[in-house]
């Protein structure tokens, strides 16, 4: 690990446990039936979505998959627009029309949340071809899983973007699995950030599990993009301790693997790399874990209290008059 000021390891450590505890508090309500629909959840990729933060800036835009709750906390949605949108409430960040996997602020510029495997792709392609045509100075960050680069949209956005050296940062969450698939019975080439490559784009494999080396990999990329070099692809290699979604059997993988990945749990790995350089004590671990469990009760609460749109605008904003 670099050298890590106290103050910035506690917040990635916070960080790091918030998504954690996020996602495990909307397993158990989706368990009691308080959200419904799809849940795919986060827990044992939270360096990524922790240390690509670190290099986000206000003016960029953010686009994510349908495994999202952490990218939007980190993107700044608060966490009772994120529950109140999975208990399907007004209040919640899309008005309770898009639920688990739709969330999305303009106000933050975090566009999405896509159920389409890939469709962020293109769509941020778009987003940095505007700006750039603008003359903004701002970068996409697209997030993605390994399930995605055996799309089409996968290539036809990578070219575009390295023909028009777009500033987008092409971001891929490598779990392992395209929902029950492994990656070795999808690609002959297992190392992705290959096939990037083969575009013309500086690409890189990252530890997903160490969110210092996430941090460190993605701001030496961000740099290059801002500098106007072009995108970067990286390859994140990580795992989900959980099924594919809540309604996973999970029968297409070992119990034996998961255990295994599970020793290399980001948190408990940047935490005991704290406590080895005296960076963090007891209490100030037990102080985090209150304050985010503090924050996660007041997200149900807000969520428990909202309200259902009412049934007389079900079709607002699904189609409009023609003009006469």
């Amino acid at each position: 690990m670099t050298p890590l000021d106290r103050h910035h390891a506690h917040q990635l450590l916070e960080q790091m446990i918030r998504i954690r505890r996020f996602e495990e508090k909307s397993a158990e309500l989706y368990s009691a039936g308080k959200i419904r629909g799809f849940l795919h959840l986060y827990i044992g990729e939270e360096a990524v979505s922790v240390g690509v933060q670190q290099s986000i800036q206000p003016q960029d835009s953010v686009l994510a998959t349908y495994r999202e709750h952490g990218h939007a906390l980190m993107a700044g949605l608060s966490a009772g627009s994120i529950m109140a949108e999975m208990y399907g409430k007004q209040e919640g960040c899309s008005r309770g029309r898009g639920g688990s996997m739709h969330l999305f602020s303009a106000e933050h510029r975090f566009y999405g949340g896509n159920a389409i495997v890939a469709g962020a792709l293109p769509m941020a392609v778009g987003l940095a071809l505007a700006d750039k045509m603008k003359g903004r100075e701002a970068v996409t960050f697209c997030f993605f899983g390994e399930g995605a680069v055996a799309e089409g949209e996968f290539h036809e956005s990578l070219n575009l973007a390295a023909l028009w050296k777009l500033p987008v940062a092409f971001l891929c969450e490598n779990n392992g699995y395209a929902m029950g698939t492994a990656l070795e019975r999808s690609e002959s080439v297992l190392d992705l950030y290959k096939k990037a490559e083969s575009y013309g784009i500086t690409s890189v494999a990252v530890d997903g599990m160490n969110v210092g080396e996430v941090e460190a990999q993605t701001s030496k990329a961000v740099e290059a993009i801002r500098a106007g070099q072009g995108p970067r692809f990286l390859e994140y290699r990580t795992y989900r301790f959980r099924a594919h979604s809540m309604f996973d059997a999970q029968l297409y993988r070992d119990k034996a693997e998961v255990e295994e990945w599970q020793k290399r749990d980001p948190i408990t790995l940047f935490e005991d790399a704290l406590r080895r350089r005296d960076l963090i004590t007891a209490a100030e671990h037990d102080a985090m874990e209150a304050r985010v469990a503090a924050e996660i009760e007041e997200a149900v609460a807000f969520a428990e209290a909202g309200t259902w749109e009412p049934v007389e605008r079900i079709l607002d904003d699904v189609h409009t008059e023609a003009p006469q």
